[in-house]
C-alpha cells in the first residue's frame, strides 16, 4: 500500500500594519537599541491595534490569503486547528471564530495550547488526520496577540513579543513528500519560570491580579534560555540522527523566533551554516505560535520540491520539539 504524507500544499501569514521599534520601546522603558539587538536579534515588532481586535482576526486573515493563494474553497476544508496562546477568550477556541469568519462551515475546528511549541504541535496533529485518509485538507494556524498579556513596564519581556499569525493547507502526498517525522516534548515543572501567573481557574481575575499585573507575561530569563538551547537543540539533532540525515543533506533549518542566540545554538548542534537558516526576528519578534509559519511565509519563494526542512521550537511550560519535513513544490513565482 502507498504510505500517505501530510504535506503543506501552501502557506500565508499576515503581520499587523503598526511596528514597534526599538526606538520607541526606549520611551517606555530603560533600555536601548543596542541592548535589545545585542541581546535578542530584534529590531522591531508588530502589534494589532484597533478596539475588539483579536487574534482570529490575524488568523482569518491568514487563512482567507491562504484560500486564495491555492484556490481552495473554505468549504473544502475538513479541519481547522488554531495554536495559540492568546485565544479571543477562554471559550468559544478561535479556531471555531476563525472558521466562521472564512466561511469554513464544513470544517470542525479546535484550538491547540502548547505555547511557543503550538506550531509543532498542531502540524503533527492535523497530520495524522491526513495519514489515516481520514481528511484531504487540513488548514493548521498559528496565531498570537502577544500585546495582549505584554507588560510595558517589564522590559525584559515587553522587548522581544509581537503579533502576527501564519496558516498552512496540509494535504495528502503519496510522493514522498511531506511530514517525515516529528520529536515533541513537555515539562511541566517549568511552570514557575515562564508563565501567566493569573486569568486561570487557579487564580480567576480579581483586584489583586490585577494591581499585582500577574495577567502579564512572567520569565526567568536565564532559566528559560537555559533549558531552550539544550532542549530545542537537542530534539533538532535527534530528529537528524534518527533519519539519517547529515548537516550538508539539510537544506533548511526553521526555527522558533524567541532570541538570535538560541537559533545560532541550535543551528550550531545541528552542523547548519547560518545561511541556511531562515531568521526574521529582526523584523517580527517573537509571534509564538506564529513564528514558524510565518518563517515558511517569508522564505517560499526560495524553497524547492524535495527540500529537507527541519523544525525546532520552544516554549512555556515547559514545551519543546523537532520535525523533519521534505518540501512539496517550487516556491518560487508563488504570489500571495
Amino acid at each position: 500500500m502507498t504510505q500517505i504524507k501530510a504535506a503543506i500544499t501552501g502557506i500565508c501569514g499576515y503581520v499587523p500594519d503598526y511596528i514597534l521599534t526599538n526606538a520607541e520601546l526606549e520611551t517606555l522603558v530603560d533600555t536601548s537599541d543596542e541592548w535589545i539587538t545585542s541581546r535578542t536579534g530584534i529590531s522591531e515588532r508588530r502589534i494589532l491595534i484597533g478596539e475588539g481586535k483579536g487574534t482570529s482576526h490575524m488568523g482569518a486573515e491568514a487563512v482567507k490569503g491562504l484560500l486564495r493563494k491555492t484556490n481552495t474553497k473554505p468549504e473544502e476544508i475538513d479541519l481547522l486547528i488554531c495554536s495559540t496562546t492568546t485565544p479571543d477568550f477562554v471559550f468559544p477556541a478561535s479556531a471555531n471564530i476563525i472558521s466562521d469568519m472564512v466561511g469554513a462551515k464544513n470544517a470542525f475546528s479546535y484550538d491547540m495550547q502548547a505555547a511557543c511549541s503550538g506550531f509543532l504541535y498542531g502540524m503533527s496533529a492535523g497530520a495524522q488526520f491526513i495519514e489515516t485518509g481520514r481528511y484531504k485538507k487540513v488548514v493548521i494556524v498559528g496565531a498570537d496577540k502577544m500585546s495582549s498579556i505584554v507588560d510595558y513596564q517589564d522590559r525584559s519581556t515587553c522587548i522581544i513579543f509581537g503579533d502576527g499569525a501564519g496558516a498552512a493547507l496540509l494535504e495528502p502526498n503519496t510522493d514522498g513528500y511531506g511530514l517525515i517525522d516529528f520529536v515533541l516534548k513537555s515539562d511541566g515543572s517549568g511552570v514557575n519560570h515562564l508563565v501567566q501567573k493569573a486569568g486561570g481557574s487557579r487564580r480567576p481575575p480579581s483586584l489583586e491580579t490585577v494591581t499585582n499585573r500577574e495577567h502579564y507575561i512572567y520569565q526567568e530569563g536565564a532559566a528559560v534560555f537555559k533549558f531552550a538551547v539544550t532542549n530545542m537543540a537537542e530534539a533538532a539533532a535527534r530528529i537528524m540522527e534518527r533519519n539519517d540525515l547529515k548537516s550538508d543533506m539539510v537544506q533548511w533549518l526553521c526555527p522558533h523566533q524567541a532570541n538570535k542566540r538560541i537559533i545560532n545554538a541550535t543551528a550550531e548542534r545541528m552542523g547548519i551554516s547560518e545561511d541556511k537558516v531562515m531568521i526574521n526576528i529582526h523584523k517580527y519578534g517573537n509571534t509564538t505560535n506564529a513564528t514558524l509559519p510565518l518563517a515558511l511565509w517569508d522564505y517560499e519563494s526560495q524553497l524547492k520540491m524535495g527540500d529537507n526542512i527541519g523544525f525546532a521550537a520552544f516554549g512555556g511550560g515547559f514545551t519543546w520539539g523537532s520535525a523533519y519535513l521534505r518540501w512539496a513544490y517550487n516556491g518560487a513565482g508563488v504570489a500571495d
